[in-house]
C-alpha cells in the first residue's frame, strides 16, 4: 500500500469529557466493534469479571476511575483508528490537556441528564483554540434525562459550538425506543438486552410512510415526524468542509453502556474525521505526507508493567515514516538514537511494530532520554510548539517515611515528575523537596505509586503557598533583582529544569513584590519564550 494511502486511512482522535459522563465505556464499544475484544467490561459494574481495557493501573480500577491517558489502536473497515482515552477527572486535567495536542479530531461525551458541565467547557476550549473538528456524542439515553432540543441549546450556549444532529432519538428514559439515524436514514430499535451484543438496524427511507408506527407505536411515529421536521427547520444541514474547519459540530445520541447508537457514531466519524493533518513547528509548518520522519514526545509512562522498570515515551509521528532500528535525531540532546523494540499499543497489550506511519502514537523505550515535549526528526531541527507546565494549586512538602528507602523514593520522584504528574520545587534555603499539584486526588495517586512501583513510603506536610510564579531576570547583575533575592530568599526555590521559581505565600505579597520590583518579570506559565 502507498505511502499517501497509509496516511489516509489513519484516524487519531481522543474522547473528552467531564468524568462519569462515559468515556471510558465508548471506547471500551468502539473496540468492540473493531473486534479487538470480545466483551466490554464497564468501568463500574461488578457482575462482567473484566475491568475496562483501557484503564490498567491498579488504582484506577479500584476507583472506576481514569487516571492517565490510555492508547488504543484498532482496525475497522479498512481504517486504522487510534484513540486516545483521556482521564475526565480535573485533577488530572494537564494530562488531556497535552494529549489534546496529539490528536486530530474530538469527540466530547456529554451525559443526557447532567448536560454540559465545567471541565467540559474547559477542554472543549482548548479545542476551539486549536480549531480541532469536534463530533458530539450524548451518551446515557437510557435513562431519564432532558429535552432533546435543551440539550442541543445547551450544548450550542454554554460551548460556543454550532450543532447539527445526525441522529435522532425515539423517546428517553423509560419509553426509549430506539434511535432515528438522519445521517444514513435508517431506524435502530432498542432492546435492552444487548450490552454486550451488535444490534440489528432497519433501513428507513421515508418517514412518511405508515410502516413507522408498526415498529415504535402511533404517538412515538407522531413525534418523530414533528422532530425531525422541526430539525430540518432549525439547524444547518450537515457540511463537511464546516466541520473539518472547526466551524460545526455534528451530534449523536446513544447509549454506550448498552452498546446503542455507538455503530452510527463510528461509521460516520470514519466517514468524516479528518486524516493526520499538517502540524504547526515554530520553525515553518510540517505537512504529513513528507517523507522525513518528525514526531514528538506528549507523554511519558513510567512502569507500564509492574515486573519491569521500563519507561515509554510516547511519540505522535507528524511526518514520514518511523521505522524500527533506524537512527533518529533527539532535537534537544543533538543525540542520534536508534530503537529496537517500538511498541504500537492495545490498552496495555505492546506488540513490537516494524514502521509506523503518520498519525501513529509509537511507544518507545526510555532510558530518561525524554522529556514532554521533545521532537524527534532525520536530521532537520524542529521544535513543535510545546506543552506548558501551568502553575500548580496545591503545595505540600514532602518527606520520607522510611529512611531505609531513601534511594528508592528519590528515584521514584524523579520518574514520576519527568511523566509529568506533578512537579516538583526545591526550596533554595534548605533543599526540601516540594511537590505541586493541579489537583489534590494526584498527591493519593503519587503516594500509591512510590509504595507499589518503588517501595518507598513517603508522607506529606502543608505548605501555605498560593501560587509558584517562574522569575524571568530581564538583567540579573540589576540592583533591583538582586535585592529581590535576598529579600525573598525564603520564598525563593528551583523547579526540575533548574529554574528559578518565587512561591509566593498569598495574593497580596504577589502584588507587593510586583510593584516593589517592577524590573523582575514572574510568569503563571512556564513557557515565557
Amino acid at each position: 500500500m502507498s505511502f499517501t494511502k497509509e496516511i489516509e486511512r489513519r484516524r487519531t482522535f481522543g474522547i473528552i469529557s467531564h468524568p462519569d459522563a462515559g468515556k471510558t465505556t465508548l471506547t471500551e464499544k468502539l473496540l468492540l466493534f473493531g473486534g479487538a475484544i470480545q466483551e466490554a467490561g464497564a468501568v463500574k459494574n461488578n457482575k462482567i469479571k473484566k475491568t475496562a481495557t483501557s484503564d490498567f493501573m491498579e488504582i484506577e480500577r479500584q476507583r472506576g476511575i481514569s487516571v492517565a491517558t490510555s492508547v488504543l489502536a484498532f482496525l475497522y473497515k479498512d481504517k486504522k483508528i487510534n484513540i486516545l482515552d483521556t482521564p475526565g477527572h480535573k485533577d488530572f486535567a494537564e494530562d488531556t490537556f497535552r494529549t489534546l495536542t496529539a490528536v486530530d479530531s474530538v469527540i466530547v461525551v456529554i451525559d443526557v441528564a447532567k448536560g454540559v458541565e465545567e471541565q467540559t467547557k474547559k477542554l472543549v476550549e482548548v479545542c476551539r483554540m486549536r480549531n480541532i473538528p469536534i463530533i458530539v456524542f450524548i451518551n446515557k439515553l437510557d435513562r431519564e434525562g432532558k429535552d432533546a432540543f435543551d440539550l442541543l441549546d445547551e450544548v450550542e450556549q454554554e460551548l460556543g459550538l454550532k450543532v447539527t444532529p445526525l441522529s435522532f432519538p425515539i423517546g428517553m428514559g423509560y419509553d426509549f425506543k430506539g434511535i432515528y439515524n438522519i445521517y444514513e436514514k435508517n431506524i435502530n430499535l432498542f432492546s435492552g438486552d444487548n450490552k454486550k451484543n451488535i444490534s440489528e438496524t432497519i433501513a428507513f427511507g421515508d418517514v412518511h410512510s405508515p410502516e413507522l408506527e408498526n415498529y415504535i407505536g402511533t404517538k412515538a411515529a407522531a413525534d418523530l415526524r414533528e422532530n425531525l421536521d422541526l430539525v430540518e427547520g432549525v439547524y444547518p444541514p450537515f457540511n463537511k468542509d464546516q466541520y473539518l474547519e472547526g466551524k460545526l459540530q455534528p451530534v449523536f445520541f446513544g447509549s454506550a453502556l448498552n452498546n446503542f447508537g455507538v455503530r452510527e457514531l463510528l461509521d460516520c466519524f470514519i466517514d468524516i474525521a479528518p486524516a493526520p493533518r499538517s502540524k504547526k513547528a515554530e520553525e515553518r509548518l510540517v505537512h504529513a505526507n513528507e517523507k522525513k520522519l518528525s514526531g514528538f514526545v506528549f507523554k511519558i509512562h513510567a512502569n507500564m508493567d509492574p515486573k519491569h522498570r521500563d519507561r515509554l515515551a510516547f511519540v505522535k509521528i507528524v511526518s514520514g515514516t518511523f521505522e524500527r532500528n533506524k537512527p533518529y535525531l533527539h532535537v534537544r540532546n543533538n543525540k542520534t538514537l536508534k530503537f529496537s523494540s517500538p511498541n504500537a499499543f492495545f490498552a496495555e497489550k505492546k506488540e513490537i511494530v516494524d514502521i509506523s506511519y503518520p498519525g501513529d502514537i509509537v511507544g518507545l523505550h526510555d532510558t530518561g532520554n525524554f522529556k514532554i515535549g521533545d521532537t524527534l526528526t532525520e536530521g532537520e531541527i524542529l521544535h513543535y510548539k510545546g506543552i506548558p507546565s501551568f502553575s500548580p494549586e496545591h503545595f505540600r512538602y514532602i518527606n520520607n517515611a522510611d529512611p531505609m528507602k531513601s534511594k528508592q523514593l528519590t528515584k521514584g520522584i524523579d520518574q514520576l515528575m519527568d511523566e509529568g504528574v506533578a512537579q516538583l520545587f526545591t526550596l533554595e534555603l534548605n533543599g526540601r523537596k516540594i511537590i505541586g499539584t493541579v489537583g489534590a486526588l494526584q498527591y493519593e495517586v503519587i503516594q500509591y505509586r512510590l509504595e507499589h512501583e518503588y517501595g518507598a513510603k513517603c508522607s506529606y506536610e502543608n505548605f501555605p503557598v498560593y501560587k509558584a510564579c517562574w522569575i524571568d531576570p530581564k538583567d540579573p547583575t540589576n540592583e533591583e533583582y538582586k535585592e529581590f533575592i535576598r529579600v525573598k530568599q525564603r520564598y525563593l526555590a528551583k523547579d526540575k529544569r533548574g529554574r528559578l521559581v518565587f512561591l509566593a505565600d498569598s495574593a497580596f505579597s504577589l502584588q507587593m513584590a510586583q510593584q516593589k520590583y517592577p524590573s523582575v518579570k514572574l510568569h503563571f506559565v512556564s513557557e515565557f519564550e
